[in-house]
């Protein structure tokens, strides 16, 4: 028995990887979604100006963008990941992330402290969905 093919997952709507990695990939029927930071996918550079609440509104929009090329929505989303640099800003990023996930069924979901994050990021999520 082969493994199903592995199929890259690109949009000009998100930003554009920085390393050797893809924006998305599709496999066995799900879909990996690399991590998002908030980066505008136009013009490359950071969003908000250190708010977290604009990082994480930019955050989710390339998600959704990467979600959306893949023929996919948030509603498909079944684990995430959320990096903080603070988790004093749980709060704040949690009430947003709601808006996208707060629907139906929400995520499994897991939410990490970390020392920093690329770009000077203070937010930085993942995420699996299942391809309908």
């Amino acid at each position: 028995m082969s493994a199903a093919p592995l199929e890259a997952v690109e949009t000009q709507a998100a930003p554009a990887p920085v390393g050797p990695y893809n924006q998305a990939v599709k496999a066995g029927g799900m879909l990996f979604c690399s991590g998002q930071i908030p980066l505008d996918p136009a013009s490359g550079t950071m969003v908000g100006g250190g708010d977290v609440e604009a990082e994480t509104r930019q955050v989710l929009s390339n998600l959704k963008a990467v979600l959306t090329a893949a023929g996919c929505s948030p509603q498909q989303v079944v684990r995430t990941t959320v990096f903080l640099v603070d988790l004093a800003d749980f709060a704040k990023v949690n009430a947003i992330y709601a808006e996208t996930f707060g629907q139906g069924v929400e995520p499994a979901r897991a939410c990490v402290q970390v020392a920093a994050l690329p770009k000077g990021a203070k937010v930085e999520i993942d995420c699996i969905a299942v391809l309908a």
